[in-house]
């Protein structure tokens, strides 16, 4: 698997406005606490049962240690499948890690996320779309 061991690269995501985000569940693991968000417009697409638009940000918030960690983003857009190989695509969605300053994790290895998330394909790629139809103003956990 030569092919897969790759760190975080420069791609298409672009760190979003986290104000325009809905914070929609929190999913906590001993000291780890993420805090998961998106778009209202993704939020409606979920319940509708249609596809998530391109644009669509999804964004983890980790925190560890009750301090925040890093920011996992995942971004849709139009074609972006096209960028990588078939072996490690995910859709149009691409994925970057930022640190707590919003700049690129280049230590984390973008293609594993990929490789996790293809297991997901059957939802749209989202471990906790799931739980959007149960969101009601407070993070569902």
């Amino acid at each position: 698997m030569i092919g897969w061991q790759v760190h975080a690269e420069p791609n298409r995501v672009q760190f979003p406005d986290l104000d325009a985000l809905v914070h929609y569940t929190t999913v906590r693991r001993g000291d780890v606490t993420e805090h998961i968000m998106t778009t209202p417009t993704a939020m409606e697409a979920v319940r509708s049962g249609k596809p998530i638009p391109a644009g669509t940000h999804f964004v983890l918030v980790d925190h560890r240690d009750g301090e925040l960690y890093r920011y996992f983003v995942m971004q849709k857009g139009e074609d972006w499948g096209a960028d990588y190989d078939e072996s490690r695509r995910t859709a149009d969605w691409q994925f970057q890690w930022f640190w707590p300053d919003k700049s690129i994790n280049m230590d984390e290895n973008t293609a594993r996320c990929q490789s996790c998330h293809r297991g997901q394909e059957g939802s749209d790629y989202l471990y906790t779309a799931y739980r959007i139809p149960r969101f009601d103003g407070t993070p569902v956990e």
